[in-house]
């Protein structure tokens, strides 16, 4: 009896310090960023203009605007937390060829060329720069602008719909929180939500949304569970659609899904409001 206590305090001890340094190293276990630039857009022969934006707290982030002539939308994209906008281009590609749309790509801060150090905070305030550059910078009515989210830039653009106009809301493999992606991942520790300074809580917010909604998920992915995203779906108002896609995992979803991703985004960019 005395070595299975003795075991069991072990194990407590164990888990505990495993905690304790899961929260110490919180960021680090979050964002993911990479600061080299593997490809650029000239070197694809893309037409783009290189801009640097300014966030509201003064940090400046390093963004591509790839303009798409007659283009009726752009898709500002919201990365997910590892890479850089460099690792997004073959998706802007295909968004121009499949899409006919522009897109905008830009770095957290942290990431590529941009300033600083990603957070939660800093994250929404970098989304709502790249937002400002389209109105401002490009003049672009908030009705052609569709916000779109990928992984955890899924809760960046969820936040950004609830405080930005736009056309409609795109969010492919999201997570219900951090929290809930915290207990997925390590089942085994001691439950340690409250603890968790970063939230990302898109299912709270979801709710809120007061734009068309379009949730894209893999149903092979094995990192955000494919219940959290019928959960965040099923927790926003309509007007909403969903779309699962068979062979896909987290970060395939746009090549896996082959024609019918591509024809299912198109039926949702056709569903929108026309821009004055």
């Amino acid at each position: 009896m005395r070595s299975l206590m003795s075991l069991l305090l072990w194990v407590a001890a164990v888990l505990l310090a495993v905690t304790a340094l899961m929260l110490v190293f919180e960021r680090q276990l979050i964002y993911f960023p990479s600061k080299a630039l593997p490809v650029t857009p000239a070197a694809l022969g893309l037409r783009f203009e290189a801009a640097r934006l300014r966030a509201e707290d003064g940090v400046i982030l390093d963004a591509w605007y790839l303009p798409f002539a007659g283009a009726r939308f752009t898709f500002l994209v919201c990365n997910g937390n590892a890479g850089n906008m460099a690792y997004r281009l073959d998706r802007a590609q295909l968004i121009h060829a499949q899409l006919g749309a522009s897109v905008l790509l830009f770095d957290y801060r942290g990431y590529g060329g941009s300033e600083g150090r990603p957070d939660e905070a800093g994250t929404y305030r970098d989304a709502r720069a790249a937002h400002q550059f389209l109105v401002a910078a490009q003049r672009l009515a908030p009705e052609s602008i569709v916000l779109f989210g990928e992984s955890l830039g899924a809760a960046v653009a969820t936040q950004l719909a609830l405080e930005r106009p736009a056309a409609g809301l795109i969010l492919e493999s999201p997570f219900s929180s951090i929290h809930d992606m915290a207990r997925a991942a390590y089942p085994f520790l001691p439950p340690v939500g409250a603890l968790i300074r970063t939230r990302y809580d898109t299912l709270g917010k979801i709710p809120r949304l007061q734009m068309p909604l379009f949730v894209l998920h893999g149903e092979r992915d094995d990192i955000v569970p494919l219940a959290q995203g019928r959960r965040v779906f099923e927790a926003a108002p309509q007007p909403k659609r969903f779309f699962t896609i068979p062979t896909a995992g987290h970060n395939d979803t746009y090549l896996g899904g082959g024609d019918a991703y591509w024809r299912a985004l198109r039926e949702f960019l056709g569903s929108l409001r026309a821009p004055a």
